[in-house]
């Protein structure tokens, strides 16, 4: 990833989380309005097996450390743990994928999901971006198999 695109990364993910501890002044409090209609619940989520590709969804961990690097590092940090240099800006704190119970929890699939469309469309934070439009089929399967190596899963 370029440096430039990099900056940018960064700059979005700082002002997604506030850009900071400036507080802002409280509104004035507006006039009691009349009570919303109830919603209907939130159709379900899809089911990650519905989403990812038949067969196997491992590729190659040594072309997924690459695109891991490139990628994720940022905010999972290079080893995977979370920790990368983004990862003090965000809330909820970017899965640590190096953790063996945690990772062994998640099928390749839900993995598929996750990395294709975002964390939003497992029902986790909108701030893990969809990388489907970015990384190939080939490339997330490569980057599943390096999750499980991180993780011995």
């Amino acid at each position: 990833m370029s440096h430039a695109l990099r900056l940018f990364v960064l700059a979005a993910f700082v002002a997604a989380c506030g850009g900071g501890d400036k507080k802002s002044d409280p509104a004035p409090a507006a006039p009691p309005a009349a009570p919303a209609p109830v919603s209907p619940p939130p159709a379900s989520l899809p089911h990650p097996d519905d989403a990812a590709p038949a067969g196997n969804l491992r590729g190659d961990a040594d072309a997924g450390k690459a695109l891991y690097a490139q990628y994720c590092a940022t905010c999972h940090g290079a080893t995977g743990h979370g920790d990368g240099p983004v990862a003090a800006t965000l809330n909820p704190k970017p899965a640590n994928h190096a953790d063996h119970v945690f990772m062994a929890g998640l099928t390749d699939a839900h993995l598929y999901q996750v990395i294709s469309k975002g964390g939003a469309s497992v029902g986790k934070s909108a701030m893990m971006a969809p990388w489907g439009g970015v990384i190939n089929d080939q490339g997330i399967k490569d980057l599943i198999a390096y999750l499980r190596q991180l993780s011995s899963t």
